[in-house]
């Protein structure tokens, strides 16, 4: 029986002594990301404030339960359905990578709410530029998709623009757009 309890105590202390462990490396990765952060608004801050914009949209993912991506996609480069669909993935994955650091309670929020994704169509890319300015102001992320121009399109045509943001904030840039 004394060797049962002393094993108890033992692995007791071992579980206590991982938690504390743990703990302090999850307070100390906070901070990390706290710190990355604000590095990456220093260092990625250009003219048009992106990361500023990046940072504004986290602190709406606390107070904004509603979020959701929109895909837009240029309807006058009549590309294929495969086409559309892997275009729209590089957006996805686009914006998310450009997020995943600087807003991860935004994209959390996002991930909570479903990933929510609507694929809407636009004329021109003009259209589209204006669509990413009128998101800018509003401090919503955006990622355009440059195409290579291997296969059914231009080299360097813009061709897919994904926005992430409070549902509401979203649709005051996309909301006039139709459905793909």
């Amino acid at each position: 029986m004394d060797v049962t309890w002393i094993s108890a105590i033992l692995v007791g202390t071992s579980c206590f002594a991982l938690g504390l462990f743990i703990g302090a490396r999850k307070t100390s990765m906070k901070f990390f990301l706290t710190k990355r952060v604000k590095t990456a608004a220093l260092v990625d801050g250009n003219k048009s404030g992106g990361a500023k914009s990046l940072l504004e949209i986290e602190k709406l993912a606390e107070i904004i339960e509603d979020f959701k991506m929109v895909l837009v996609v240029r309807n006058d480069l009549k590309m294929g359905k495969g086409k559309i669909a892997a275009q729209c993935s590089h957006a996805t994955l686009g914006l998310y990578k450009k997020i995943l650091h600087r807003a991860p309670k935004a994209l959390n929020r996002w991930e909570m709410c479903g990933q929510v994704k609507v694929v809407v169509k636009t004329e021109s890319e003009d259209d589209m530029l204006e669509l990413q300015q009128r998101a800018k102001s509003l401090g919503i992320p955006t990622h355009i998709v440059i195409d290579a121009g291997r296969t059914q399109i231009a080299p360097n045509s813009r061709t897919v623009m994904a926005v992430l943001g409070p549902a509401d904030m979203v649709d005051d840039v996309t909301g006039g757009l139709k459905l793909l």
